[in-house]
């Protein structure tokens, strides 16, 4: 890399917002769950579960990739919540990330829902 040449920053790969819903909060990620950005998603779960939601959505609409790490991070995420916590993903049918948690066998294990009002149904 040259001195002149801007270097990428996790945020400049994924962006997360979150949304709370009720007794739900929704976490909006968008663009690539890699190496690099997976600690933005970490960070907005690890504040999302400090407030001890009923149910943490994660939604993976607008994922383009998702990267072994990601899949840890979302594992964690379902772990490290409370007893009081449901933990869901949403990965649309077709998508990159259902794929991926296909191959992976973990759609049950994650709650994967198709779209974010059914994983907030659930």
């Amino acid at each position: 890399m040259t001195a002149d040449r801007p270097r990428i920053r996790p945020q400049d790969l994924l962006s997360v917002t979150a949304h709370p819903s009720g007794d739900a909060v929704v976490l909006a990620a968008a663009g690539e769950l890699d190496l690099l950005s997976a600690s933005v998603l970490d960070d907005a779960i690890a504040t999302a579960l400090a407030g001890a939601p009923a149910l943490l959505v994660i939604d993976l609409s607008e994922a383009s990739f998702l990267a072994s790490i990601g899949i840890t991070t979302l594992v964690e995420a379902r772990r490290n919540a409370g007893p009081g916590t449901r933990v869901r993903v949403v990965a649309p049918e077709g998508g990159v990330v259902h794929r991926t948690l296909g191959l992976t066998g973990l759609h049950d294990a994650l709650a994967v829902a198709t779209t974010r009002a059914a994983a907030l149904a659930g």
